[in-house]
């Protein structure tokens, strides 16, 4: 299995109504190639079954999206997670941590 497929299976386990961010998940992998594993999500040809959209920034601010930062906030607005000012607002509560 590549680095691109372990991101994936990891991203895989995030359920509805959480987020992870990238350097947890590239912490996971044993790595600190955060933007690796952002790569590896912008080439995720799974989504939303593998649902790259909960996948953000370390500070709480929604990160990058394929198909742009508006769908990303949309997608996540929809699993009930609140965005203000492009950050996620109870970043703590809903942090998934592997």
């Amino acid at each position: 299995m590549n680095f691109n497929q372990r991101v994936w299976n990891i991203c895989k386990q995030i359920p509805k109504g959480k987020v992870s961010t990238y350097k947890i998940i590239a912490n996971k992998l044993g790595t600190k190639a955060y933007r690796a594993v952002g790569n590896a999500l912008n080439r995720n040809p799974y989504s939303p079954v593998v649902p790259c959209h909960r996948v953000v920034n370390s500070d709480g601010r929604v990160g990058g999206f394929a198909k742009g930062t508006k769908k990303k906030i949309e997608m996540l607005g929809k699993e009930g997670i609140e965005i203000k000012n492009g950050k996620i607002v109870d970043f703590g509560k809903v942090l998934l941590r592997f």
